[in-house]
């Protein structure tokens, strides 16, 4: 199979992962989202695809778990903070491992790019919360935008032990991954 086919099959399948993984075990948070296992394919997607390919595929599969969730309101807010995710956490781990001979230092360049790409997921919904709740007390004023955070810093701490559990289960999936060929040659090269 041609290099490019086999990228865009993987590409679709770690969507595929990513819906599932975000479905299969959700906790409803007291703000308006759900804490699941799926940020760990997020990283994935960057880390296995590289920045680009991995941003579509983190993107679309969280997309899509928001919408077979119930939990449609998020689905656009969703594509662009888990494809910001694992864009910025493939971009860094990709400028980084370079650096990185030993299975150690991989697994640190591994936390330090996940913790920098679940920043932006936990930043990207309280800012996308606190506009919901905004604009479901009367619109964007001041007031309303200051009760909109005021509500939505509730969330900080359940996104912030998502991405710390999708850091760890990132830990966890890439040695299995990495026994593919061709993955192995997309990470190491």
């Amino acid at each position: 199979m041609e290099k490019s086919t086999k990228k865009i099959v993987i590409a679709a399948l770690m969507a595929a992962f990513t819906c599932i993984a975000t479905m299969i075990l959700k906790w409803p948070m007291p703000t308006l989202g759900y804490i699941h296992i799926g940020d760990g394919m997020v990283l994935l997607c960057g880390i296995v695809l590289g920045p680009v390919t991995g941003m579509f595929s983190a993107g679309i599969g969280s997309m899509f778990a928001d919408f077979f969730s119930g939990y449609i309101s998020f689905a656009p807010a969703t594509l662009m903070i888990k494809a910001s995710t694992a864009g910025i956490s493939g971009f860094l781990f990709h400028k980084l491992k370079h650096h990185v001979k030993a299975t150690y230092v991989r697994n640190i360049v591994i936390i330090v790019s996940g913790i920098i790409g679940e920043s932006i997921m936990v930043i990207g919904y309280f800012l996308y919360e606190t506009g919901i709740a905004a604009f479901a007390s009367g619109g964007f004023s001041p007031a309303a935008l200051a009760a909109g955070a005021v509500a939505s810093v509730v969330g900080i701490p359940f996104n912030i032990i998502q991405g710390v559990v999708g850091i760890f289960i990132c830990l966890l999936v890439l040695p299995i991954l990495l026994k593919i060929s061709d993955i192995r040659d997309w990470i190491l090269l």
